[in-house]
């Protein structure tokens, strides 16, 4: 296994190294704006290669994965369209109608959400159709959580592996090695992009970003891993364990939305509400909220994890995790009032200052 999860990160390491040149010369790059404040034009191919080189191992596989087909067409059709974003910077409502049209396909393989787990008392809390509508809208979370992450180098990079790990050790606790195997070597894959991104060891000259490209592949792949693990016969985990492996992109995404839409903004409209943005305001480098924000996700996953071996109740997992959300959610808020506050502070003294 040792060598095979080192040809994946070899592979994807090669598939950056060549692409990064190519994207150069025909402008996939990611430029410096108000927003972006990095230097240079960074080439965005890290979902590029994440994609080829996950083609290449699986072919190596031994054995399919279910719904795998049906999985590879919809990350091709997402890459696809995520590269035209990348490079055009596409309206945001054509995205998700392809983004929809895809879980659709996915859903009409018979890979969605038929049930929640046993969340009523002595029963199993079937969707019925509901389920195809939570599915899509699973979708477009996963995918936009997985996004919203991507704001300082590292990040989005780290949280993945982070909620593969949690995926990959359910799938070894629940006796499906083959997806256990596949999840680690989704982590090797991603691992040569972490480090290009962090300009390890090569340093800045050969950064790479990840581009929504990438994003879109890892949110929607996670989702599916999300589905194998949790419905139909050979489920591993509770439909409320895969909270746990998502926890802070996903509550950091209804956080900054919910902030958006009360204060009477469009929920895609951009803005430095995120926790990273928060945690960096407080005097946090981007490394120590790098490390901050992996952790804090860690520490949720293997807790999660831990309710889900130790047999405690289904109900009680999701009252847990909806009173963790909350805690979140205040403290974000709080941040977000004192860093606003700071910011007028601030603003405020410029004109003393300017006329002494």
């Amino acid at each position: 296994m040792f060598f095979f999860l080192f040809s994946a990160s070899a592979c994807c390491l090669t598939i950056l190294l060549i692409s990064r040149i190519l994207a150069i010369q025909v402008g996939l790059v990611d430029k410096p704006n108000v927003r972006k404040l990095h230097h240079g034009h960074i080439p965005l191919v890290g979902g590029i290669a994440i994609y080829l080189s996950m083609c290449v191992m699986y072919i190596f596989l031994d054995g399919s994965l279910p719904h795998s087909t049906t999985y590879l067409i919809g990350a091709s059709i997402l890459l696809t369209v995520g590269i035209l974003d990348d490079r055009l910077d596409l309206p945001v409502y054509p995205r998700i109608i392809i983004q929809a049209l895809v879980i659709i396909l996915l859903m009409m393989d018979g890979a969605y959400l038929y049930s929640l787990g046993n969340l009523l008392p002595n029963n199993i809390l079937i969707l019925g159709w509901i389920g195809y509508i939570i599915t899509l809208f699973a979708m477009w979370a996963s995918v936009n959580a997985f996004n919203m992450t991507d704001g300082i180098d590292g990040l989005l990079g780290g949280l993945t592996c982070v909620s593969l790990l949690g995926l990959g050790i359910s799938f070894y606790l629940g006796n499906q090695n083959k997806l256990a195997v596949w999840c680690l070597t989704l982590i090797a894959i991603i691992i040569p992009y972490l480090l290009l991104n962090l300009s390890i060891p090569f340093g800045k000259k050969f950064k790479v970003f990840m581009g929504d490209a990438g994003s879109t592949l890892i949110g929607f792949t996670i989702l599916w891993l999300l589905l194998l693990a949790t419905q139909g016969d050979n489920a591993v985990i509770a439909a409320v364990t895969g909270l746990w492996l998502i926890a802070i992109p996903l509550m950091d995404m209804v956080t900054v939305i919910l902030s958006r839409v009360l204060q009477g903004n469009s929920p895609f409209k951009p803005d430095r509400r995120h926790l990273h943005h928060i945690l960096m305001n407080q005097g946090l480098s981007s490394h120590q909220t790098l490390l901050t924000i992996v952790t804090m996700a860690l520490l949720l996953a293997f807790f999660g994890i831990a309710l889900e071996q130790f047999k405690i109740k289904e109900i009680i997992s999701l009252l847990l995790f909806l009173g963790v959300f909350f805690i979140y959610f205040y403290l974000m808020k709080k941040l977000q009032s004192t860093t606003a506050k700071q910011h007028i502070i601030e603003e405020l003294q410029v004109p003393k200052n300017n006329t002494n």
